[in-house]
């Protein structure tokens, strides 16, 4: 399937400041973000961005960037904006790949991809967790499928609730008890990625702070891809970004 990445990358962070601009063995953060989307086959790669500075990294390591506006509530509606200038077909896939990811799987974003179909237009992915901290952990996302392997729901909260389980102790999982971890990557086909920001949004998406809530709230599909290993942990802090810059080391 031809698709296009486009990586929302805005400046301003809280926790970590310019952390987009870092250095990662003598390229920004965000140009690796974009090697490591080149490796999917995607047919192009835009950086989508509000700050000059992102404008001139990418120009000086020739990465195709576009400028958007600064007032985005979201990233999804910054790429939204890019799709929307460079023109792009309704029925074109757009795969959303995070700025500060440096370590994303190429073939993660491929097989995200190709979960888009005509009456799926969003998918994302997930992987089992293995630890009965992060089952805990509301920083955890937690995601819930169908059959089908499209999403019934996501919650900070623990879900499904291994109700026999839990009731013996809280201290290790269950047998077999193999909840979901949500990871944030997202494709959209470009029609449902226009539409999006128009969508009103949902109590739910309000109440547990997750986004993509809008999205089932208002009756549409998400596919989820499983994939068995667990990807890499992008960088939101400074203990992250030093992780990170010891694996770019030569």
């Amino acid at each position: 399937m031809s698709f296009t990445v486009i990586i929302p990358a805005r400046l301003a962070s809280t926790r970590l400041p310019n952390k987009l601009l870092a250095d990662l063995g003598g390229k920004p953060m965000v140009v690796r973000v974009a090697e490591r989307a080149a490796q999917s086959g995607a047919s192009q790669i835009i950086v989508a961005t509000d700050h000059a500075d992102i404008v001139s990294i990418c120009e000086q390591h020739g990465v195709e960037v576009r400028m958007t506006r600064a007032d985005h509530p979201s990233g999804t509606d910054r790429i939204a904006e890019v799709a929307r200038t460079i023109g792009l077909p309704e029925d074109a896939v757009v795969v959303n790949v995070q700025g500060d990811e440096p370590l994303i799987d190429p073939q993660l974003i491929r097989a995200v991809a190709d979960r888009i179909r005509a009456e799926v237009p969003m998918a994302t992915a997930a992987h089992a967790i293995d630890t009965i901290t992060d089952v805990f952990n509301p920083n955890v996302v937690k995601v819930v499928i169908d059959a089908a392997g499209r999403a019934l729901y996501f919650s900070r909260a623990i879900i499904p609730w291994h109700r026999d389980g839990f009731a013996v102790t809280k201290e290790v999982l269950p047998a077999g008890y193999r909840p979901l971890r949500h990871v944030g990557l997202y494709a959209y086909r470009n029609a449902f990625l226009q539409a999006y920001p128009q969508l009103a949004v949902s109590p739910l998406e309000q109440i547990e702070a997750l986004e993509q809530l809008r999205v089932l709230w208002h009756g549409y599909s998400i596919a989820v891809h499983v994939t068995d290993i667990a990807p890499a942990a992008g960088v939101d802090t400074p203990e992250d970004l030093a992780r990170v810059q010891k694996i770019f080391t030569p």
